[in-house]
């Protein structure tokens, strides 16, 4: 059972990293010389391999490991970043997902692939040793340095210590201890209660290990282990002053000249970014040279010592800036050294506060969140009912509670919903691969801005929006944008432009997909739409609504089918998905200029603010982030007779809907009726109803299937009395009337 979870988790971590994993990735092949970014793939790797070694995914593992050897060719500046090497490494990543996905099958999975992308792999390498082997001896040499190496044996005595009050999941420590006894003759020295020992002291255990192995292979087993369990390994030979307790990387540092072999070669310091670190927190190469030096200059203008002139002629230099200072007399050695020992100190304040970032985050699965809005709904409509009871009594003490209670309650479901809320930049992220391979597929040459990645959205509508975006950038890549020679003939930049980008609005969240590219015509859209029968020859439509028709099942102005776009599929997909997330969908398109494609999301399909209203008996709920104003509709300022329905409203012509006649209600309508005025794709519209109740928390209910498809209505809820109040679909409702008017 442990076993199971330790491998779910195990997964789920995974996923994680090769979403970070691809992103690194595009992000390297824009800028191939970024040392961090290939550190931060060269992790992601590693964390992989050893993670999946350690739960028994072998094949991950080894697979793993052999993309990880290249980038660890590139760390070491034996193998340049090119663009064959980004294209493997996207397929090494896919490919990895694919055993992710399928990881309880025996059989290997599609074996052609794992071979492609490993002979790609070996002949970038072997092609770069290639270019840079010089003479013969040298061969001879590197042959006679395994050897030694092969014959090198070590003893290594390690400690780990628990920190105060954590329990040790000793499970996961006997899997520890069985890759240990991989490595050579290991044994368990001492464990907890082996030996007497204060009542308040640390469980720790003392190990050993005779093996053939470096070092920092044998911390690389430590890599992946809890971040509250201290680890202190030393080599036989070593004195204890050179285990600093909680600083493994250190000793990594210390050892590393030791491991490697010398060779006839001049010496080199060797480098920090070679040394594994036993967690990545602590890996003292998160930060460059440069920024060091920068923060050794800031620290020491900051205290006064020196001027930011001194800085930046020091800079200029080549030479560390603490040896030019204390040259030019400008600060003491004492000076240096003190202020670097703070720096260190402030380093170490930082890891120990993304640890603590890090340890307050926990994974909860997702039906378990579903729930939890499922029962916070239902206390919602509790409340609702208490409230309709205590308000037909005149007490004034059950009041107070149930204010409180609804204070409580609305607290409550707004902690809730603000847990299922995601950062929509997670959906964002992996549309840079889709744009960086159709770019290729249809030899045009795109790139792709994000903005606003920050903006949250609940998950469901995330999740249900990425097909929909999906098909939006795959007609921008296929129809929007030109190829590079059709641009520079127009005089664009070959490369063509696509800006994701989202924001909020009041109760919504606004996405736009904006390209560069050629536009749509809308007298073209025109034509289309009459030889297809959607409209009349002499329809009279402005621009903007001949651009929608784009949206029709069917409709499609792509001269030649690909197997990206064309096919009359998909716009109307998307169309359908944004009315079932009860969003709207705009388009904005001038030929020669580009197209802007703006969605309309609410920010959460479970609960919502709503403004109760009444017609006759039936009670109705409009969205409130819709709601801008209430205005009185007397009986005197409808003109009957024209059938025009137009309110003037401070000289502005706002129309508006009945919603009696459009749902047929039975009765005569009040002498004075109320317009609520809502903001509905740009424009006013009036919903008139005999008597506005108020605000009302509206859980929302779906509809069975029997009336899912009535037009103008999208749930419904339940009111404090338990009676069913309607919630209307104002966006869909003021399409038909305009639809029909046309």
């Amino acid at each position: 059972m442990s076993d199971d979870l330790n491998k779910q988790i195990f997964k789920e971590e995974a996923y994680d990293l090769l979403g970070e994993l691809e992103g690194a990735l595009l992000e390297l092949e824009e800028a191939p010389d970024d040392m961090d970014v290939v550190n931060q793939i060269f992790r992601a790797l590693h964390t992989i391999k050893g993670s999946g070694s350690m739960f028994g995914f072998e094949d991950i593992a080894e697979f793993t490991h052999e993309v990880e050897s290249v980038f660890d060719m590139v760390r070491n500046g034996d193998l340049e970043v090119s663009q064959k090497l980004c294209s493997l490494s996207l397929k090494s990543r896919d490919y990895i997902k694919m055993m992710l996905d399928s990881s309880d099958d025996d059989e290997v999975i599609a074996p052609e692939l794992m071979e492609e992308i490993l002979s790609g792999l070996k002949e970038l390498s072997l092609g770069e040793e290639s270019e840079t082997e010089e003479e013969p001896v040298a061969e001879v040499e590197e042959e006679s340095v395994t050897e030694a190496q092969e014959q090198s044996v070590s003893t290594f005595y390690i400690k780990l210590i628990a920190k105060q009050g954590v329990e040790v999941d000793e499970p996961m420590l006997e899997n520890l201890f069985d890759e240990l006894v991989k490595l050579g003759d290991f044994k368990v020295v001492t464990r907890p209660g082996d030996t007497p020992a204060a009542a308040d002291a640390p469980k720790s255990w003392e190990l050993s290990l005779v093996t053939d192995v470096p070092k920092d292979n044998v911390a690389d087993i430590f890599f992946f282990i809890d971040v509250d369990l201290e680890v202190q390994i030393s080599e036989e030979g070593e004195g204890p002053e050179t285990e600093a307790a909680g600083e493994p990387v250190a000793q990594e540092e210390d050892t590393a000249a030791q491991v490697e072999p010398v060779v006839s070669e001049p010496e080199v310091e060797p480098k920090v970014e070679d040394v594994e670190p036993v967690a990545e927190e602590e890996m003292p190469t998160e930060d460059s040279d440069e920024a060091s030096t920068l923060r050794l200059g800031e620290m020491l203008v900051k205290s006064g010592d020196i001027s930011e002139e001194d800085v930046e002629k020091a800079l200029k230099k080549q030479k560390p800036i603490g040896q030019i200072l204390t040259e030019e007399g400008k600060v003491t050695p004492e000076k240096i050294e003190q202020v670097v020992k703070k720096q260190t100190q402030v380093k170490d304040r930082e890891i120990i506060q993304k640890r603590q970032e890090a340890m307050s985050s926990i994974r909860v699965a997702a039906d378990k969140l579903d729930f939890l809005v499922d029962l916070v709904g239902e206390l919602v409509i509790v409340q609702a009912q208490i409230s309709q009871v205590v308000s037909e009594r005149s007490d004034p003490q059950m009041t107070a509670l149930a204010e409180e209670l609804e204070r409580l309650s609305d607290e409550l479901r707004d902690s809730t919903l603000g847990i299922r809320m995601l950062p929509i930049g997670t959906s964002f992220s992996k549309f840079k691969r889709l744009v960086r391979d159709l770019s290729g597929e249809l030899g045009k040459e795109i790139g792709l801005r994000t903005s606003g990645e920050d903006t949250e959205l609940d998950k469901t509508v995330i999740e249900r929006l990425g097909d929909p975006l999906v098909h939006l950038l795959r007609n921008s890549l296929d129809h929007g944008i030109e190829p590079p020679a059709e641009r520079e003939a127009a005089g664009k930049p070959a490369q063509g432009m696509i800006l994701l980008s989202a924001e909020h609005s009041g109760g919504e969240v606004l996405i736009r997909i904006t390209d560069d590219g050629r536009g749509m015509s809308a007298d073209s859209i025109r034509e289309k739409a009459i030889e297809r029968g959607l409209i009349a020859s002499d329809a009279d439509m402005t621009d903007k609504e001949l651009l929608k028709l784009i949206f029709e099942p069917g409709f499609s102005t792509a001269k030649e089918i690909t197997n990206v776009s064309g096919r009359g599929v998909g716009m109307d997909v998307v169309k359908r998905a944004i009315d079932s997330l009860r969003g709207t969908i705009d388009i904005d398109s001038k030929p020669g200029k580009g197209t802007t494609i703006t969605i309309r999301l609410p920010l959460t399909l479970a609960i919502i603010d709503g403004l109760q209203v009444r017609v006759e008996d039936e009670y109705y709920v409009i969205p409130l982030s819709l709601v801008e104003e209430c205005v009185e509709l007397a009986r005197s300022d409808v003109d009957e007779q024209s059938g025009q329905r137009i309110l003037h409203l401070r000289g502005e012509i706002v129309p508006y809907i009945h919603i009696r006649d459009w749902f047929e209600i039975e009765g005569e309508n009040p002498p004075i009726e109320q317009i609520v005025i809502t903001g509905v794709e740009g424009s006013r519209v009036g919903i008139v109803v005999d008597t506005v109740i108020g605000e009302h928390q509206t859980v929302i209910k779906s509809l069975s299937r029997v009336y899912k498809d009535v037009e103008g209505i999208s749930g419904a809820t339940i009111k404090g009395d338990g009676s069913i109040a309607l919630i209307l679909d104002i966006p869909s409702l003021v399409r038909r009337v305009v639809a029909e008017s046309n």
